[in-house]
């Protein structure tokens, strides 16, 4: 046998590996103002240096534009290789995630921060395949330019003039363990262009008169320097806050920014992100929904704004209200908030004149001790065409011009019925009949094609029906104030109108939003296990979202998860691999979004405080995306069906350990009993064996008889005990089978009483069985069992010479036996738990395992019989016995002489 130690360097490796695996791995950026500072140089020089140490180091993706240089630096480096996809009609190489990760080095290289990958891979970008990597445990080397970083993109489409589509979150730059500033003047960057070691000679003279003009390259420069003159002074702080040095510290300052369908709130958004954390403050995103219904364009720009929120870490919230400023207010005094951020209004001066003050104007008005920045948005040439107006009201029943012709329609009915009105009523009845008209217009077709309706009618009354007819013109003041007061009229109750109907259908909207709302908490609160949970939450989210819907849990074995069979969404195993991924790393991805997007379905992690309890996975009969406020109700559904399963699964672990603590405490009463019971009978044994083994004086005869006697009544003791033992067992696991046979009462008692000849011999017995008592079909062996524990049972309880009387006869369908004794009386409240496991009378010193009587149910209820116990008239306890009578026994056959 090998007894040498294990080797401590051996040990020592394989701890940090396992401790590398539950880690997350290191993020080291390097980073510059622009393209061509030297960026993968640099990062390729750390990494020979960090693997001449003997680090394990790969290349999962570096990009040399074919600079020698760069490629001599890749000489001697692991390098894996390129995924290649096939996108239209071309082949495209991006970095192999899923090698890089079953490779599991401790160092990879990722150039290309910010690159946007092709169609088909996991990802939609980058950045979130090295998310994946640093999730795994591996430390990650990337390189990204300043211009990248979410919250830097408007400053530099203001600088440069080019929008930049490829970025990144700001919170990679706070996950970074550290970053590295390669820094190069400007004319030393756009030396190194003309040279030909930035771009390819084509390119040159392009850049040169774009992007890297001397004056781009400064501000680009001062940016990078401030960004990481900003990160230095974080650590500086976190630093003097863990070392209680005495100092700034963070100011408790509290942001909110509101935002909108308008495409200037991507600058809002990004402003805020830098001014949040400038504080180190706590921030959120807030849309006001107001009863002016959104374009499908305006949902979908505004769920961007949605994303783009939450990926640079703002609590995002929606709040309805008619009035912006006082739902704004209202929600920041509520939350704490001290400083509000909001777009500039862009509307012209008389525009605000006629709608009333500015919600700007009102904001400030209204903020007391909350400050208000107002952000300016970018005047560019095509602004008006980019704002996105709101669309028709949601009830409106026709789409585009139809709406406007059916009102057009609408007022020529009405028109040929004012010919048959203005003949008996006179013209001035007109004006009411088309005032009628116009509100119908409203409530039915929509706000657009009431004005529209109110300036037909008012034309069509002046032309048709007013002195002097079909012209324009009018003579009597009164009838020019008529008309006057009309159009104002049609106009504000048109537009009243159509406003009461929004409201009405929004209120409609959020009732229904609230009952399935209810609906769902209601139903999965009274649903009793995990099975009606899941049931009830697939139903409502299909209901309400018209979606099929899977519901994935942990195996029990605690590898991957699988779906409920609850499920309506059938997956294959493409969709379970999509649906793994969120259970692993915590977040959405599928369909519309940007991580695996060609998946059927769109899969949410069930996220509760303690973790990932599942993933929900939704496939929505249209691919578009669903609009914001369903969206939002969507997350809600998904929050409550979290916290069903996690409160199913903690009532399931609390019952596990309730089992746990019953059977650890059922175990230690077993094992005291058992060790009490077994010490008396063995120490029979052996007083018994060493006195027939001693040297010696021969012994009689009667006292080795007596000697046998005792080893057998202690060997008799064990083994009831045992089958006490392997009869519970039996009962819990299930696992007893009956062996029915016609079998004699009398000779089940006679046998049971023949295995207590010895205690009973010193008691009076008394068998009444009744004469003509009918065979009875049951299981010989364990009724006889049943017996013998309630015969020792009465031997244990009773003093010698007491009496102990057993009877059997037919009641109705079933046989009754009873044993009775003199022994005393069990109090009232215990006659029940006499038959719970290792329960024993208190106040009586009596020893035993308390396991025959709850045996002796059990066995007696296998057979569909009852056992009862009951005090008698004087002292005393009798135990009654009931076991049904099934079918007609056997004839019997008499002995042929």
């Amino acid at each position: 046998m090998d007894n040498k130690r294990p080797d401590p360097d051996a040990l020592l490796a394989t701890i940090y590996k396992e401790e590398k695996r539950l880690r997350r791995g290191k993020l080291k950026l390097f980073f510059g103002m622009a393209a061509g500072v030297g960026k993968t140089y640099a990062m390729l020089e750390e990494a020979r240096r960090i693997k001449a140490d003997g680090v394990d180091l790969i290349v999962g993706y570096v990009e040399t534009h074919g600079r020698r240089e760069t490629k001599q630096l890749l000489e001697g480096l692991e390098i894996i290789p390129r995924l290649k996809v096939a996108y239209r009609s071309t082949i495209l190489e991006e970095m192999d995630l899923d090698a890089v990760l079953a490779r599991r080095p401790d160092v990879v290289l990722v150039d290309e921060l910010a690159h946007t990958n092709a169609p088909g891979v996991r990802h939609a970008k980058r950045y979130q395949d090295v998310l994946d990597i640093l999730e795994a445990g591996i430390d990650v080397y990337t390189t990204v330019n300043v211009q990248h970083f979410d919250s830097r993109a408007d400053a530099v489409r203001q600088i440069t003039g080019i929008t930049i589509h490829e970025t990144v979150p700001d919170t990679l730059l706070e996950l970074a363990d550290d970053i590295e500033l390669i820094d190069l003047t400007p004319e030393e960057l756009r030396k190194r262009l003309f040279e030909g070691k930035v771009y390819t000679a084509e390119r040159i003279k392009v850049a040169a008169d774009n992007f890297f003009r001397l004056g781009n390259l400064t501000a680009l420069r001062m940016m990078a320097l401030r960004l990481t003159a900003e990160r230095v002074d974080h650590q500086l702080q976190d630093y003097m806050e863990l070392k209680r040095i005495a100092g700034p510290w963070k100011s408790g300052e509290r942001l909110l920014v509101a935002f909108g369908p308008s495409p200037f709130s991507e600058r809002l958004i990004r402003w805020t992100r830098r001014m949040a954390y400038n504080l180190e403050a706590p921030w959120m995103a807030v849309f006001v929904e107001t009863s002016t219904p959104l374009s499908e364009e305006a949902q979908a720009m505004l769920n961007r704004h949605f994303d783009l929120a939450r990926s640079l870490g703002a609590e995002v919230m929606t709040i309805a209200g008619e009035n912006v400023s006082d739902a704004l207010l209202a929600l920041a005094r509520q939350r704490n908030i001290t400083q509000i951020v909001i777009g500039k209004p862009l509307r012209k001066r008389w525009a605000e004149i006629l709608s009333g003050t500015s919600h700007v104007d009102r904001l400030i008005r209204n903020s007391g001790d909350i400050d208000v920045y107002i952000v300016t948005g970018d005047e560019a040439q095509d602004t008006r065409s980019n704002v996105i107006l709101p669309s028709l009201p949601k009830i409106d029943r026709h789409d585009g011009w139809q709406r406007y012709l059916l009102a057009t329609g609408v007022i020529g009915l009405v028109t040929l019925i004012d010919f048959l009105i203005v003949p008996i009523a006179g013209y001035q009845l007109v004006g009411l009949t088309d005032l009628l008209a116009v509100l119908l217009i409203a409530v039915y077709i929509g706000r657009g094609p009431a004005l529209l309706a109110a300036a037909l009618s008012a034309l069509s009354w002046n032309f048709l029906f007013i002195v002097p007819r079909f012209t324009l013109q009018i003579f009597l003041p009164q009838d020019f104030a008529l008309l006057l007061l009309y159009f104002a009229i049609a106009l504000f109750a048109g537009n009243l109108a159509a406003r009461l109907r929004i409201r009405e259908q929004q209120a409609l909207f959020n009732a229904e939003r609230n009952m399935a709302l209810f609906t769902l908490t209601n139903e999965t609160a009274s649903a009793i296990d995990m099975d009606a949970v899941l049931n009830t939450a697939v139903v409502q989210v299909s209901r309400v979202f018209g979606a099929e819907v899977a519901i994935l849990l942990p195996r029990p074995a605690g590898e991957g998860i699988e779906p409920h069979p609850s499920s309506s969404l059938q997956m294959d195993e493409k969709e379970k691999g999509v649906a793994g991924w969120v259970y692993e790393y915590g977040r959405v991805a599928g369909r519309n979004t940007d991580t695996l997007p060609n998946a059927s379905a769109r899969y949410y992690p069930l996220r509760t405080p303690s973790g990932i309890v599942g993933v929900i996975g939704i496939r929505r009969r249209s691919r578009e995306r669903l609009p914001f406020d369903q969206e939002s109700l969507l997350e809600t559904f998904i929050g409550q069906i979290a916290l069903a399963v996690e409160r199913e699964m903690l009532d399931e672990a609390a019952a596990q350990a309730t089992l746990l603590r019953e059977s650890e405490r059922l175990s230690a009463a077993l094992l005291n009993s058992i060790s009490h019971e077994l010490r008396t009978p063995i120490a029979s044994v052996r007083g018994a064996s060493d006195s027939l083994l001693q040297p010696g004086p021969a012994l009689s005869e009667d006292i080795r008889r007596q000697l046998a006697r005792d080893i057998l009544d202690a060997s008799e003791r064990l083994n009831r005990l045992v089958e006490n033992l392997l009869d519970m067992s039996r009962l819990e696991s299930g696992r007893l089978q009956l062996k029915r046979e016609w079998c004699d009462v009398r000779e089940i008692v006679g046998v049971a009483a023949h295995r207590l000849e010895t205690c009973l011999s010193e008691r009076l017995l008394t068998i009444d069985v009744q004469f003509d008592l009918p065979l009875v079909k049951l299981d010989f062996v364990l009724i006889e069992q049943v017996l013998v524990n309630l015969l020792d049972n009465a031997c244990a309880y009773t003093q010698p010479g007491t009496h102990i009387q057993i009877k059997a006869r037919k009641r109705d369908e079933s046989c009754e036996i009873t044993v009775s004794n003199d022994g005393p009386p069990i109090p009232v409240a215990d006659l029940e738990r006499v038959f719970d496991k290792f329960y024993r009378v208190p106040g009586l010193n009596i020893t035993g395992t308390g396991l025959g009587l709850p045996i002796s149910r059990g066995l007696v209820e296998a057979h569909g019989g009852t056992l009862v116990a009951e005090n008698c008239a004087k002292d005393g306890v009798r135990f009654t016995i009931r076991l049904p009578m099934i079918g007609e026994p056997p004839p019997v056959r008499e002995a042929l002489s």
